[in-house]
């Protein structure tokens, strides 16, 4: 069963911060009920996904992004 090894997003465009005001860059990893999609999906790594988790967190409680679906 061979599968092809997908690199992160922000590994493979070497950036090192996710900041919480690129909403583009967010809405790219949440999926359309406002939750956030799964690592394994989306093939981010580890570290990345705990820094997006963050900021997409932070875009929320600064009403930048959706808790929910409207």
């Amino acid at each position: 069963m061979a599968t092809l090894a997908q690199q992160c997003f922000f590994c493979s465009q070497n950036l090192k911060n996710i900041d919480y005001k690129e909403i583009d860059l967010l809405r790219r990893f949440v999926s359309s009920q406002a939750k956030i999609i799964d690592p394994r999906h989306t093939h981010i790594c580890a570290k990345h996904q705990r820094k997006l988790s963050t900021a997409i967190k932070q875009a929320r409680f600064m009403a930048l992004l959706p808790y929910v679906r409207k």
